[in-house]
């Protein structure tokens, strides 16, 4: 990784795909933002519940930085295709626990009167959690079965291992549980287009509707599997409206993704999801 001195030093850290991050002696600092104090107060609420699998706020720095400590372990960094864990039936069970585990820590938090959150005006309603609203590939941290340190950044890691947690809390904001539910099946099915998925090592297509009901299973989800559906329809098409508005408000990370041709891939994978439904409701034991 690249290093600066600047006082002390700074270790760029892999991925980072809008703001990215640097580790200062042990710790993570970011680019703040208008939402960071609402995200720092859900972040105290997981700490003071004893959540495991996010990291910790520590307030800002002398430069202006969220500061967070460092959830331990491995990222998919900047390479493609990702690493066999992320494909694993074990990154499934685990990433289904954990959101779990989450949306049931979570309901406890009732955000500040004057919360704000990044790329949402939605306000918070009773029955709505704060959803972490991107717990991706991109932002999960995986720890080998051997332990951990702070020190080890490797993109490379076989399938044995466990998921740490995840990082990256910018998006978070109010939303029903299957909203959230419903962005990270798409995640880690996955359910993005072919083309995409396959750049990041996915070929096995006819193998989703057992992936997908992996993940639910390991949630624990009890609705049905036509409202799961609707509701990834819905946020990706909120996805395409979000990019383009920031795109257009002239926010240059936004700019850059429809550059790289993010919105054509999100209607791809809406025709494709439109095509593929009949497949993934059928019971893969039939």
């Amino acid at each position: 990784a690249r290093e600066r001195l600047i006082g002390v030093e700074e270790r760029r850290l892999p991925g980072g795909n809008i703001g990215g991050a640097v580790l200062v002696n042990g710790t993570v600092r970011r680019p703040a933002g208008p939402w960071t104090s609402s995200v720092h107060a859900l972040l105290a609420h997981l700490k003071a519940c004893d959540f495991q699998g996010a990291p910790r706020p520590l307030g800002i720095d002398e430069q202006g930085r969220e500061m967070l400590s460092f959830l331990a372990g491995s990222t998919v960094g900047d390479t493609k295709p990702w690493p066999a864990w992320v494909h694993s039936d074990q990154a499934l069970l685990d990433v289904g626990g954990w959101l779990r585990r989450y949306h049931d820590t979570v309901a406890s938090f009732i955000p500040p009167q004057d919360a704000c959150w990044r790329g949402s005006r939605r306000p918070w309603r009773p029955g709505d959690i704060i959803g972490h609203n991107d717990a991706a590939p991109y932002n999960a941290v995986w720890q080998n079965t051997a332990a951990t340190s702070h020190a080890q950044a490797s993109v490379d890691c076989s399938p044995a291992g466990r998921l740490a947690g995840f990082i990256d809390w910018d998006f978070a904001a109010p939303c029903p549980p299957i909203w959230d539910l419903a962005f990270v099946v798409s995640a880690w099915v996955p359910l993005h287009a072919r083309s995409v998925a396959s750049a990041e090592g996915f070929t096995r297509f006819a193998d989703r509707p057992r992936r997908l009901r992996l993940l639910l299973n390991s949630y624990q989800y009890s609705g049905t599997l036509d409202a799961l559906l609707d509701a990834v329809r819905a946020r990706v098409h909120d996805h395409i409206r979000g990019i383009r508005e920031q795109a257009n408000a002239g926010d240059p990370a936004f700019i850059r993704l429809v550059a790289d041709g993010v919105l054509d891939q999100l209607n791809r994978a809406l025709t494709e999801l439109d095509a593929d439904a009949d497949l993934l409701r059928a019971d893969p034991h039939d």
